[in-house]
């Protein structure tokens, strides 16, 4: 085979062409596609990481509010724990205080019963010695109970001081120149002497009146004035009386 150099040439410049033709009628649009493609490739996994990332973020955020709700949640449960136990202890407190004031209330009421009970003890233990005393009284009641009576009285008044003795005799400023003695049983002279004497102020003699009254049972029952005393078995069984009565 016989070479040429014009031929040899020719080729060159064939593949030359051919080459130029491919670049520029195929290889370009082949790496436009390649460049467009590849482009929508690196857009596509953009965005691929771009919805990572918000899924990443929502994630977090997630996590964050799910976190946040449970501490919320624990502070809510620990709010109510501490309002439950705030009101326990007050409910308990008022319970305590109700039942504190239902016992007090007993406890009154029992002292108050008891109280009760023990007065009316004592009333009827002093309703009793009233009777027994006046019937005792009655029984006793003699001249002779009477003598004695008369001169337990001549003694105190012998022994009161002289300004207290002094204001038997006024009252108001008046002196009282009547002095009445009342007796159960008539008085002896002697005695009605010493009740004189007795009775008798600064040198200045009142005029006594002696009468008589059975009721008084034994004793004396002695007006001077304003002033009353009163040395008898009827007058100390009566305020005997009055003091059961006023313990009732």
């Amino acid at each position: 085979m016989e070479l040429s150099w014009s031929t040899f040439l020719l080729e060159i410049i064939n593949f030359l062409v051919l080459i130029w033709i491919l670049k520029h009628f195929l290889y370009k649009p082949v790496l436009a596609v390649i460049a467009k493609r590849q482009e929508g490739v690196e857009k596509t996994l953009g965005e691929a990481k771009a919805l990572h990332d918000d899924a990443d973020k929502l994630k977090q955020q997630y996590e964050a509010r799910l976190e946040h709700w449970q501490q919320e949640r624990q502070q809510a449960r620990d709010a109510l724990n501490r309002e439950l136990d705030t009101e326990r202890s007050q409910k308990l407190s008022a319970l305590r205080n109700t039942l504190e004031q239902e016992r007090e209330k007993v406890r009154v009421a029992e002292s108050r019963r008891q109280a009760d009970a023990q007065r009316k003890v004592e009333e009827s233990a002093l309703a009793q010695g009233a009777r027994f005393a006046g019937k005792l009284l009655t029984q006793v009641a003699c001249p002779e109970t009477e003598k004695r009576l008369v001169e337990l009285t001549i003694n105190e008044l012998e022994q009161l001081p002289p300004e207290r003795l002094a204001a038997f005799f006024t009252h108001n400023g008046a002196s009282s120149d009547i002095i009445t003695v009342v007796s159960a049983y008539p008085l002896a002279e002697l005695q009605r002497q010493q009740l004189q004497q007795v009775l008798s102020h600064n040198g200045w003699t009142a005029t006594l009146q002696f009468q008589q009254d059975p009721t008084l049972l034994a004793g004396l029952h002695i007006t001077m004035g304003a002033w009353v005393l009163a040395a008898n078995l009827r007058d100390e069984l009566r305020g005997f009386s009055e003091l059961t009565h006023h313990e009732q």
